[in-house]
């Protein structure tokens, strides 16, 4: 994939989730419980009257309209614009909004912009179709404008998220350090999921445990109890949760899920009683993701659930990528040991406090005559070499120690809360088990290699190349009186 660019590169305000118990609230809760979100909306409709309207409309709730009058020009303003909401009308007469869809979610570079189709269909089959294209969402005209502007926050709100994140792989990518995930496209996204679902209506359930029967790990709890402790005992890649359970336990469920760090990325999809619209909005104003109408039509929930399924699926794939790009930043790819730089961060983090590096020992270790190896053998057994030898230096050193490659055959070994005698003998210790045993490169042939230690006290308040140059320093005798040993500069 080739594409740098990313959709709604703007930051758009979080809308804070509001404690349940202000759910009674009424309409004037969004006052009191956060700034409104604001974020560049594309209407798409061939009736001149219909965008106005909708212009207006959403102009007076601030926010930035972008108008298209067509098919092919919602794909031209997708690209120009750069809309962080597009509102698609189905019924048009060059492109159709199921086409139109389709590509926007097919283009790398406005697959992950949200798309509500907004149009006056209203069969079952027409709400699935469009959710088979790729649209988030499907509202049927007269559209109720309560619910249309909570979905249209709802959607900007994950929207900002997915941005963030691909900000970050964006970067990262640019350098070189990661390619950007392909969209998932699992033909049957729900056969590895782990599904959760929280409903006391027996028929509901009847009703819904076919659809979901061939995922991985389905569980049904009836009770607010139960699924707080499901929920927060289990892995789930998606929750759904009924909103007709009493006391309004669904929606503090959702709150509950919204609340935690932990699970607040996993999907919600919310089951909601036909009328119901005033908890319907205290749900997406609590941020779950999708919704469908009880009773449940088997197809619509079938491809709500597979697309929620899907963007949780990319979600992870992002997050697995900005993982990576992490380590990348603090790990020497060669030997899995930390890099210079995160070892330059630790020893002056330690250097810095007024007797934060009292007991801090650093050594500095040589591999002795590496080069002849890599004349030798060729590059590939040094690579070999230098793996071998990290490893080894994992296996005889503390979890509290920091092993880092400093450069090369060099590396730097800083030890908390050590003496000079005791890190004396573990220096001895590396020594012995790098010469014991020979090396073993990949055509199967034995390398004896040794390596020169010196090792020095770090002083609270020094500056760390000075502690590195002592270790340096150190580290010149070892090699001047024969290599293979040990020197101290305590």
């Amino acid at each position: 994939m080739t594409a740098t660019r990313v959709a709604g590169q703007r930051r758009v305000c979080d809308v804070p989730v509001c404690d349940v118990g202000e759910l009674d609230a009424g309409p004037g809760r969004e006052a009191a419980c956060g700034a409104r979100m604001t974020a560049k909306v594309l209407v798409v409709d061939d009736v001149h009257v219909i965008r106005k309207v909708l212009e207006a409309k959403l102009l007076a709730e601030f926010f930035e309209v972008v108008l298209a009058g067509s098919g092919q020009e919602a794909l031209e303003k997708a690209h120009s614009e750069n809309p962080d909401i597009i509102l698609l009308d189905v019924m048009m007469p060059d492109i159709d909004g199921f086409e139109v869809c389709r590509r926007l979610k097919a283009d790398p570079l406005t697959s992950h912009i949200p798309v509500v189709m907004i149009t006056g269909l209203d069969q079952p089959s027409d709400r699935i179709a469009g959710l088979e294209a790729g649209a988030d969402d499907f509202l049927t005209k007269p559209t109720n404008d309560v619910a249309l502007f909570a979905r249209v926050r709802n959607l900007v709100r994950l929207k900002t998220m997915f941005d963030e994140l691909r900000l970050r792989e964006v970067a990262g990518h640019s350098f070189g350090l990661a390619s950007l995930p392909d969209p998932v496209q699992e033909v049957n996204p729900v056969a590895n999921a782990a599904i959760l679902v929280v409903e006391d209506d027996p028929a509901s359930v009847e009703a819904i445990r076919p659809i979901l029967s061939r995922c991985a790990g389905l569980r049904v709890v009836s009770d607010e109890a139960e699924a707080r402790r499901s929920i927060t005992d289990g892995e789930w890649d998606l929750v759904v949760i009924s909103l007709t359970l009493p006391g309004q336990h669904g929606l503090r469920l959702c709150a509950f899920l919204r609340a935690s760090e932990r699970l607040r990325q996993v999907p919600v999809l919310v089951l909601s009683k036909a009328g119901d619209d005033r908890s319907l909005l205290r749900a997406l104003d609590l941020g779950v993701n999708d919704y469908v109408t009880k009773p449940a039509d088997r197809a619509e929930l079938q491809a709500r659930v597979n697309t929620q399924l899907r963007r949780k699926m990319f979600q992870d794939r992002l997050r697995e990528t900005m993982q990576m790009l992490v380590e990348l930043a603090v790990v020497d790819p060669l030997t899995g040991l930390y890099n210079r730089r995160s070892l330059e961060n630790n020893l002056s983090t330690r250097l810095a406090g007024e007797g934060s590096a009292s007991g801090t020992v650093a050594m500095l270790l040589d591999l002795d005559h590496f080069k002849s190896i890599n004349d030798t053998y060729g590059h590939p057994a040094g690579d070999a070499v230098l793996r071998q030898f990290a490893h080894r230096l994992r296996m005889n050193t503390r979890g509290v120690d920091m092993v880092a490659r400093f450069g090369g055959e060099e590396f730097v070994i800083i030890m908390p809360e050590t003496s000079c005698e005791e890190a004396r003998m573990i220096a001895e210790r590396l020594v012995r088990v790098t010469a014991q045993e020979p090396f073993r490169i990949a055509d199967g042939r034995e390398i004896g290699v040794t390596v020169s230690i010196g090792v020095t006290d770090a002083k609270p308040g020094e500056a760390q190349g000075d502690v590195i140059a002592r270790a340096d320093a150190a580290l010149y005798r070892s090699k001047a009186d024969g290599r293979n040993r040990v020197s101290m500069a305590c």
